[in-house]
């Protein structure tokens, strides 16, 4: 009979938190951002001083009242450094609004409506969460194959008609604001000579 396992060599708990630097800067940011490339540009900032700290992958988002400009949430990518593979910028940023509210669908009734701005399209686990979020509006520096053939990321399989899938969940879908700066990022990242995890590109190297 094999021994029972001491109850303290099971996790069961996790806690995801932002890098301490991140707190700091929130100081230097309103309550709101009114304009669309404000938004972007805040995300696009967050999402550079986080790699250029190591403190996590050249993504970020922020979670804000769509209308109003309002911020929720800004979030970071924390896979490496928290050791959680879905630690996503999204993921982390999503969590946070919902946590802040007190909600777990940030599209519930009486609030206003909400939008998740991000540095490039989601992968294919946060554009999951991104529909299931209650989100009514997903703003994206810009999508296709450029940031994973730059920096080696592998963003999963994406359904064909990722953007229709949008669209019948009533989210709307703003594309390629300020696409070039995004991009000059990525490359910046990818000159540093990171650690690029889970960069086999839906290859089989290490099969079971």
């Amino acid at each position: 009979m094999s021994n029972p396992i001491p109850p303290a060599a099971i996790p069961w708990r996790f806690c995801l938190d932002l890098p301490d630097w991140l707190v700091a800067e929130l100081q230097h940011l309103p309550d709101h951002l009114p304009t669309l490339d404000s938004r972007m540009a805040a995300v696009l900032r967050f999402a550079r001083i986080n790699f250029h700290q190591q403190t996590g992958g050249p993504f970020a988002a922020g979670v804000f009242e769509r209308d109003s400009g309002r911020l929720i949430a800004i979030g970071v990518n924390r896979v490496t450094v928290q050791h959680c593979s879905s630690a996503h910028a999204e993921i982390m940023a999503l969590s946070l609004a919902q946590q802040r509210l007190g909600v777990y669908d940030l599209g519930g009734p009486e609030l206003p409506a909400h939008q998740l701005v991000v540095n490039w399209s989601p992968c294919a686990m946060c554009f999951g969460a991104a529909l299931w979020s209650g989100i009514r509006s997903l703003v994206i520096a810009g999508a296709g194959p450029e940031m994973e053939q730059i920096t080696g990321f592998d963003e999963g399989p994406m359904p064909p008609e990722w953007r229709q899938e949008l669209v019948k969940r009533g989210i709307a879908l703003i594309e390629d604001i300020r696409r070039e700066e995004a991009l000059t990022d990525f490359r910046a990242f990818a000159a540093s000579q990171p650690i690029v995890y889970n960069a086999r590109l839906g290859s089989m190297e290490n099969p079971p």
